[in-house]
């Protein structure tokens, strides 16, 4: 464990030296954009064991590269700055020149934008927080900024935003009581209570929206990215792909089924429908 953790130390340390937009890796490897949610550390005991698996059964090389924040990974989502990478940005209008193609998607269930307060708070309707001043990941987080903040509007309830960086990050100040709410994804707020002891009471919920897809830049040659896909796909019916899969899901509070399906644009329409309809106008 403490080796895990020294390596993934090592790429955060890599990351941070070299800017977001930067392999954190040397030589041809492939870069694999993962989109700001939790701490950089525990990003790196997640996802490097994944590509050091693709690598195995494939020989392409995945780099990963985590940017300081959402914005910032959008940036590089824009730019073309991934060949491939894991975040539900990827449907923003902004983010369409670039061209990423969902190739995969979680096997786990939906997530839902979920407006939280602790269990002893005062807070008991969304009603109550008119005036109030409301905790958000990011103004890049889907169901953490874009989906709560447009149903606030549209229910008349005007807050006053601050953001804690990514998802965690705003968990872990509603925690401390710097807000007295937080806009949060469902699945990621349930894990982090669970790993810290938080107990919280949920105000409102959005519809559900698949999870985080894994997309592919379209400069990447066709055979790489479906050899990437096929090895990501069948990691949950391979036992040590299993291993891998079920040991990095304890360590986010992960719940089963583990590993991602292959998935296409299709699965991801709502999201496409929301971007079209949406009265916000700030997302980064």
């Amino acid at each position: 464990m403490l080796h895990r953790i020294f390596k993934a130390l090592a790429v955060v340390v890599g990351i941070a030296s070299l800017g977001p937009w930067h392999a954190a890796a040397a030589g041809d490897a492939l870069s694999f954009g993962v989109l700001s949610q939790r701490s950089a550390v525990l990003t790196a005991q997640y996802w490097n064991p994944v590509l050091e698996y693709v690598k195995a059964k494939t020989g392409t090389a995945l780099a990963l590269k985590v940017a300081r924040t959402a914005p910032e990974s959008n940036e590089s989502i824009k730019a073309g700055g991934y060949d491939f990478v894991y975040s539900n940005t990827i449907f923003q209008p902004a983010m369409a020149d670039a061209g990423y193609r969902v190739i995969l998607r979680p096997r786990t269930e939906a997530i839902a934008s979920h407006i939280v307060t602790l269990e002893d708070s005062p807070i008991t309707s969304l009603k109550d927080l008119d005036g109030k001043v409301v905790g958000f990941p990011s103004l890049a987080a889907f169901v953490g900024y874009a989906v709560p903040m447009d149903h606030l509007m549209r229910e008349g309830i005007s807050v006053t935003p601050v953001f804690g960086g990514n998802q965690e990050g705003i968990m872990g100040q509603l925690k401390v009581g710097k807000v007295i709410a937080a806009a949060v994804n469902s699945q990621v707020m349930r894990a982090f209570a669970a790993r810290e002891g938080v107990r919280y009471r949920i105000l409102w919920g959005s519809e559900p929206f698949n999870n985080l897809p894994i997309s592919v830049h379209p400069s990447v040659p066709g055979d790489v990215a479906e050899a990437v896909r096929t090895a990501i796909a069948d990691m949950a019916t391979d036992p040590e792909g299993m291993r891998i899969l079920e040991e990095t899901g304890k360590l986010v509070g992960q719940k089963p089924p583990y590993g991602f399906l292959p998935s296409s644009p299709d699965d991801y329409a709502n999201y496409v429908e929301f971007y079209r309809t949406t009265l916000v106008k700030d997302i980064k």
